[in-house]
Order: structure tokens, then sequence, then C-alpha cells
């Protein structure tokens, strides 16, 4: 039983730093906000998601938004979006 105790306490740390819980959702919005990641890279990443020009033109407008921001403000996006994993109704996914 003490056993099954500390390897229970072991994991809620695992747990708690898991984020939202959704690799590739997590994986979209830190390429989204890096700008690194050129549009024709990302449009790449989502390339299974993409079935019609209007969700092509999408993508680029909504990666040319973050491409068009400053560091600063890229940065804030990065701690929200960890306040957001963090919160207590993410726990619950």
């Amino acid at each position: 039983m003490k056993l099954l105790m500390v390897l229970m306490l072991a994991a809620l740390p695992l747990h708690c730093y898991a984020g939202s819980g959704c690799s590739l959702l997590e994986n979209v919005i830190s390429k989204t906000i890096n700008p690194q990641v050129s549009k024709t890279e990302y449009k790449e990443l989502l390339q299974e998601f993409i079935d019609d020009n209007a969700t092509t033109n999408a993508i680029d407008e909504l990666k040319e938004c973050f491409l068009n921001q400053t560091d600063e403000t890229l940065s804030n996006v990065e701690v929200f979006m960890q306040l957001i994993y963090d919160s207590s109704l993410c726990d619950l996914f």
C-alpha cells in the first residue's frame, strides 16, 4: 500500500505539468506563436485539416497575424497559454 501511495505521489507532478493533454493542439499553438516557422511550414503541419482554398487562406491569415507581432507580444501569448493549461478548468480534461 505504501508503494502504491509513493507511485501516486510521484505521478501527480507529471500530470500537473502535462499541459493541455493534447500534444497535437500544443504543437499547433507552439508553431503558430513561433516566428521562425514560415507560413509554408505551418500549412504543411496542418495539411491533414485543409480541405479547400478558404481554409488555406484562413491559415495563411492566422499565421500572418502572429508573424506581424513583436517578440514581447508572442512571449505574452505563450504565458497566457500556459496559464490556460494550468487552470483548474483545464484539469477536467
